[in-house]
């Protein structure tokens, strides 16, 4: 039996799920730092919190923090590597990536994503469904791609960045760390740390 514990049973986590049921993992077991009043997703267990999944780490073959706040999932993992859970990359099998490409432990990438050449992605992002990372992106660690983003050739972006639902990057820009950009923008100049925003062409509303 190869098992497989995943940090938050929430709409996200059981995508995750599959997927880790799809690479065949035959065990899958939840925890959250809502039980005991959450007991289950769907037919899966929670078994406990964040301190019982580090008190049974040693029982589990890959661990997944499935939390979409980009910051909590970033620390979570990092407290968890230093209790001596295994991370991976977790692929869905309909993933096209490109064997040139660089992925980090802990990252996730969502059905009919397409990784191209020489792209790097950090650790403990989540690549969204039927988004495209296109050759030469550096995407720092804790990224999110939401589902049909785009970037362009040789996008850069800093940590605990989120890229909304839809949006589009222009090649070769770069992309600060903690930024939000908003659904269905479209990126075309560089952006700095800690802003949000929106639009076509995108703008700073914060």
């Amino acid at each position: 039996m190869t098992r497989c514990a995943i940090l938050g049973a929430s709409g996200h986590g059981k995508v995750v799920a599959e997927i880790a049921e799809l690479n065949g993992y035959t065990k899958v077991d939840f925890f959250d730092d809502r039980w005991p009043e959450l007991k289950n997703q769907e037919h899966w267990n929670v078994l406990g919190s964040t301190q019982d999944l580090i008190n049974e780490v040693s029982n589990y073959d890959l661990v997944v923090v499935a939390i979409g706040d980009n910051a909590t999932r970033l620390n979570k993992q990092r407290i968890l590597e230093m209790s001596g859970a295994i991370f991976k990359v977790l692929i869905h099998p309909s993933v096209t990536i490109s064997k040139y490409s660089q992925v980090g432990n802990g990252t996730v990438i969502m059905a009919n994503v397409v990784v191209n050449s020489f792209a790097s992605i950090g650790n403990s992002c989540i690549i969204n469904t039927s988004s495209i990372v296109e050759h030469d992106c550096v995407l720092s660690d804790g990224v999110h791609i939401s589902p049909g983003a785009n970037l362009a050739g040789s996008v850069h972006i800093g940590e605990r960045t989120w890229v909304g639902i839809g949006s589009q990057i222009k090649q070769l820009v770069s992309i600060g760390s903690d930024v939000v950009i908003g659904a269905g923008s479209t990126v075309i100049k560089n952006v700095v740390d800690d802003q949000v925003i929106v639009g076509n062409p995108a703008k700073c509303i914060k």
